[in-house]
């Protein structure tokens, strides 16, 4: 099963530099253990503010309760909250191995919220989501798709994205089928020193 994990961290105040050091490395240390294990498949950084520090992780796990075990017993938990997201497989998804490399590609998160009584009769909604399906396909085998997942909530599911700049992204997005009856919420990702997929 499979999980979005976003990780923010707050180091009190005071806190002496050489701890703050200390705590990184080891933290860096076990996301490369946890690499290696399967547990870890991708670490991104969202947009930040200044001084925010905060980390977007994608998990691997057999169950909520594991996972938090594991959440636990990393390092710069001491000093960090996780909000935990459950990642359903969806049917367009291109699978695991379309999210690996990428790494000198942007990539980005798009939410989708999908509104079936929004963009018209329910006949026109019905092959919009078949063409969608052929479309996303199309797309992930561009290079552009890398995976689709279900959110929890009706209608709601989560894609990670490649493509050169917001605008393509935004112009890639609008060639969907489903466009009339979606919503979408599209958020850039820069690259995380500790990404499994940027490891040699």
């Amino acid at each position: 099963m499979e999980f979005l994990v976003t990780m923010t961290t707050t180091v009190p105040a005071g806190t002496p530099e050489a701890e703050v050091d200390d705590v990184r490395a080891r933290e860096a240390a076990n996301s490369a253990r946890l690499a290696e294990e399967g547990s870890l498949l991708r670490l991104w950084r969202p947009p930040l503010q200044p001084g925010e520090w905060r980390s977007l992780g994608l998990f691997e796990a057999p169950d909520a309760k594991w996972l938090e075990e594991t959440l636990a017993g990393m390092p710069l938990r001491i000093w960090r909250s996780d909000e935990v997201t459950p990642l359903a497989p969806h049917p367009n998804d291109p699978g695991p191995a379309a999210s690996d490399g990428g790494a000198d590609s942007p990539e980005f998160f798009v939410l989708f919220v999908v509104d079936p009584a929004k963009g018209g009769p329910a006949d026109a909604f019905k092959e919009a989501t078949a063409a969608e399906a052929v479309r996303t396909r199309e797309l992930a085998a561009e290079g552009h798709l890398a995976r689709l997942w279900r959110l929890p909530g009706d209608g709601r599911a989560l894609g990670l994205w490649r493509a050169g700049s917001p605008e393509e992204m935004r112009d890639i997005l609008g060639t969907l089928p489903l466009t009339p009856w979606l919503t979408t919420e599209t958020t850039p990702l820069t690259a995380h020193p500790s990404d499994p997929a940027s490891r040699p």
